[in-house]
């Protein structure tokens, strides 16, 4: 038994790392907190940190390319899309919806794991699916991403969210607009989270 036990706990930051969401390792890998934040750790999660338009949830910003033509850009997020669709964390229904090279117009299905904790014992995560859309110009590019929803628990008992009924400031975060709260919170807090790391990369890559 302790045999069985100490083998359990050598593995368990095996497991850790392969369940956990791929796109978040390299940067957790590299920064370490040195000083921990005196304001409020949510304070980027709450009110207006999800956007609605028309009553649907959408996240939208504009990448500038410079120097670069709407053909190059194209080229760029064309080839990074592919490669999102090939990692770990991606799932049977991912996949391209519009590859229009004459207009400079990419939009993808994404189907994907999204893990809210991940150890030895625990493995919380939801599908999570979204439309990821770039629109290429010259010297730049519209990215959005929409039609956000969620399948949670679905071997036990299964629960479907869309992020209107589920992230918006009134569903996820408390009147004094202080924190999140715990059901819905954490489904805001990583899909803010995805959302930063694609709008960060396609801007790093696109420089």
């Amino acid at each position: 038994m302790r045999k069985f036990i100490l083998s359990l706990l050598a593995l368990a930051p095996m497991v850790m790392y392969a369940q956990d969401n791929t796109w978040e390792r390299p940067e957790e890998e590299q920064q370490e907190e040195v000083v921990k934040q005196k304001e409020n750790p949510n304070a980027k999660y709450l009110r207006g940190a999800v956007p609605e338009v028309d009553g649907k949830v959408v996240f939208s910003t504009h990448i500038a390319a410079p120097g670069k033509t709407a053909a190059q850009v194209y080229d760029i997020l064309h080839t990074y899309m592919q490669k999102m669709m090939k990692e770990k964390n991606q799932l049977e229904n991912t996949r391209f919806i519009e590859e229009d090279a004459q207009k400079h117009v990419l939009t993808a299905s994404f189907e994907e794991w999204l893990v809210f904790k991940a150890s030895a014992i625990v493995l919380d995560r939801t599908r999570f699916y979204y439309a990821l859309k770039a629109e290429c110009k010259d010297g730049g590019a519209d990215v959005s991403i929409s039609h956000i929803r969620y399948l949670y628990e679905e071997e036990r008992n299964p629960e479907r969210y869309t992020a209107e009924d589920w992230i918006t400031d009134k569903e996820a975060v408390n009147k004094k607009n202080t924190k999140l709260y715990p059901g819905s919170g954490k489904f805001r807090r990583k899909t803010i989270d995805r959302k930063d790391f694609l709008f960060n990369k396609f801007e790093s890559l696109l420089k």
